[in-house]
């Protein structure tokens, strides 16, 4: 990184702007930002993914007294209880990014939750510790939803403030690409076993195996992340910031930054309503539902997230060049309108046109992949950014994405009704319209909040100090923001 890290506007006009206060990004250390914490958040969520494709196999081990249906509601009823912790998680580790700095927060999620994922793996079976056996995957689940709180929000956090904002949208969304990686690793490997090992031997000991494999792969991403630099957003933050100046509080977060808060709840809501219907409830839905065989029904939401990389990364290339929010707005228009379509080829019994329903919602889950990790991070302020986007994304999280899988299981078994994955999205959709129409704001190539331009080249210099209002545009928000603080005089910011 080059250009000097410190952003001061101290008794200075809204226009002042000078080319020190302009970031140039080093494109190569951007680069290496972005693969090392896509790798690590591909390690998180193969740990994470493998729980949600082995759903059916963990509810006959752990939970054999109930019937089939039942056993999945079980089954992911324990994936939910994890979401329960998130916000809890979210907040210690949100925070601590926001006062020891993204990378470290980064390094110790990693860890817990390749501990944690390897204990599942250990853990008897109900056949030999009865009730027992279920009580220490609710705790090792409880620790994954813990560690989970504070990765993806510190993940994006920390990509966001590593890349130009030029190209923010496009390098962003390579953390969605190891969210990607991390499931098709994960869906592969169970799929690969039981293709090798058969039902049987995968519900004797061949689940297991996966969980196995967590722990080499979690201290790969532990040395990548341990050699990532900080973000030059939170050091020219920690440079300006005097000795009285106090890091806020989650009280002062709820307090002062609660508009963007309630904004990110709800585009959190239907970004992981849709995210984790499509990745991870639909596995079980061909296998439970539709009768699909496990490797079949596998096989096809791998062939679907394999395509789905390059279009994320599309996705996340023209947001740059039109808008985070226009992309956004197509996918929620074209679920509305195409999410029922979709479950009448999935639910034809054909596996093409299986194949061709679950591709079309791909399409539309790619538009917010490829956008969310660029435009969450911008709705908050640079000094309040992890701990803020910690909560709000862990707390809409728990009540609508990781109980979905389990709300549309349930709803299934009352209705018998095979379009209830449908439903759910398009309600969702519905609901994601109207407050990204009319409350989210368009970020796409400005700087992020109460952060300094930041550039690609030095070339790019000239082009900012043309437009001060627009790389200071937060500039009047922060003041008003400071004012209801009472921490520094109206002029000044």
């Amino acid at each position: 990184m080059s250009g000097k890290k410190r952003l001061s506007f101290k008794n200075k006009s809204k226009q002042s702007l000078s080319k020190e206060d302009v970031t140039v990004v080093n494109t190569k250390s951007a680069r290496k930002a972005v693969v090392a914490t896509a790798m690590g958040n591909a390690m998180e969520w193969f740990d994470f993914g493998i729980y949600a494709y082995l759903a059916a196999t963990i509810g006959q081990v752990f939970f054999p007294h109930s019937s089939g249906t039942m056993q999945l509601v079980y089954s992911f009823a324990t994936f939910a209880i994890a979401f329960l912790v998130r916000p809890i998680g979210g907040i210690v580790f949100g925070m601590l990014g926001d006062r020891i700095g993204r990378k470290r927060v980064l390094a110790i999620t990693l860890i817990m939750m390749a501990a944690a994922t390897l204990s599942i793996g250990l853990i008897p079976g109900y056949a030999t510790l009865g009730t027992t056996a279920t009580v220490l995957l609710l705790i090792a689940r409880l620790v994954q939803g813990f560690s989970t709180g504070g990765e993806y929000a510190g993940a994006m956090t920390f990509i966001a403030e590593s890349t130009p904002d030029k190209k923010r949208g496009f390098l962003a969304s390579g953390l969605e690409v190891g969210t990607l990686v991390g499931y098709i690793a994960g869906a592969s490997l169970v799929t690969f076993l039981t293709f090798i090992l058969g039902p049987q031997t995968m519900l004797d000991w061949g689940w297991r195996v996966p969980f196995f494999v967590a722990a080499p792969l979690g201290f790969i991403g532990f040395y990548l992340r341990g050699r990532l630099e900080e973000t030059p957003a939170f050091q020219a933050m920690e440079e300006e910031k005097s000795d009285v100046d106090a890091h806020a509080s989650v009280k002062d977060i709820l307090i002062y930054h609660k508009k963007p808060l309630l904004i990110g709840l709800i585009v959190v809501f239907f970004y992981n309503v849709v995210n984790y219907t499509i990745l991870t409830y639909m596995p079980s839905h061909l296998t439970a539902v539709l009768n699909y065989g496990e490797t079949e029904g596998l096989m096809l939401i791998v062939i679907v997230m394999v395509i789905m990389v390059p279009l994320v990364l599309t996705m996340g290339y023209f947001s740059d060049r039109v808008g985070a929010k226009r992309i956004i707005q197509g996918g929620l228009i074209g679920l509305v309108f195409l999410s029922i379509p979709s479950f009448l080829l999935i639910g034809s019994g054909n596996s093409w046109l299986v194949f061709v329903g679950l591709l079309i919602l791909a399409v539309f889950s790619a538009s917010f992949q490829g956008t969310m990790p660029a435009l969450l991070p911008s709705l908050f302020f640079t000094d309040v950014r992890n701990g803020a986007l910690a909560i709000t994304y862990n707390v809409s999280a728990s009540l609508f994405g990781g109980t979905a899988p389990m709300l549309i299981s349930w709803l299934i078994g009352l209705t018998a009704s095979r379009f209830i994955p449908a439903y759910y999205m398009m309600f969702a959709s519905l609901i994601g319209i109207g407050v990204v129409t009319y409350f989210v704001q368009e970020t796409s190539g400005k700087p992020l909040r109460g952060s300094s331009p930041a550039v690609a080249n030095k070339k790019e210099i000239k082009e900012v100090l043309k437009e001060p209002e627009e790389a200071l545009w937060w500039h009047e928000e922060r003041k008003s923001i400071r004012k209801k603080m009472n921490k520094e005089p109206e002029g000044t910011h």
